[in-house]
């Protein structure tokens, strides 16, 4: 498999799933500010969506939306810790939050990073999403991770947008149990060794 990704951006969270599982794969680096590939290259010939991640199969075939990327590299790893068994409760769980991150945080940064939002536009929508992250926190309170002791796709999806908050300067500092969990996260080996990959961690 190849992932096309972009550094810290949302195709983390396959990144990381894809260490997790063990799985073969091979990465493909895309300026998706010029959407351009690394030998130049022009990604919309790749994909008409021109965003990451994005997932080539083995025979060719292209999946994309990280979380249904992530939720297809477990169910092809037969990885039931990362995501739980197909009609399972604890399945469900796990794709409630992977719902609620892609929904209700991920699609909120967008207005913190377009620049054609001025600064009181800016500071209100700051200040939902932080009212969001403050209901994470409490929900990770007693946990290790979101939905109890195991380390699921929807923690790499939660990893990964809450690493943007320091690019848009939204202080989530205070918030103990969240700041437990992203050093929790960041500690896996397979975390360390996707954000090394990708060039946001020293060797």
């Amino acid at each position: 498999m190849k992932l096309f990704y972009s550094p810290g951006a949302c195709s983390m969270a396959p990144h990381i799933v894809l260490r997790e599982t063990g799985a073969a794969f091979s990465l493909e680096k895309v300026d998706t500010r010029k959407h351009l590939l690394a030998d130049g290259s022009d990604y919309y010939a790749v994909t008409p969506k021109g965003q990451v991640p994005l997932l080539q199969m083995d025979d060719g075939a292209l999946l994309s939306e990280g979380p249904v990327i992530t939720q297809f590299i477990a169910d092809q790893a037969g990885h039931t810790t990362l995501l739980p068994a197909a009609g399972s409760l604890a399945r469900y769980r796990v794709m409630e939050w992977q719902n609620f991150i892609t929904s209700e945080l991920h699609k909120s940064f967008s207005p913190l990073f377009n620049p054609g939002f001025d600064a009181d536009a800016k500071t209100l929508h700051a200040q939902l999403l932080r009212k969001k992250f403050d209901w994470v926190d409490g929900k990770l309170a007693g946990r290790d991770y979101l939905t109890g002791s195991d380390f699921t796709i929807a923690d790499a999806y939660l990893f990964t947008v809450t690493g943007w908050a320091k690019m848009v300067a939204l202080d989530l500092s205070d918030l103990a149990h969240l700041q437990a969990f992203l050093a929790r996260v960041a500690a896996r080996p397979a975390v360390r060794a996707a954000m090394q990959a990708e060039g946001l961690l020293a060797a």
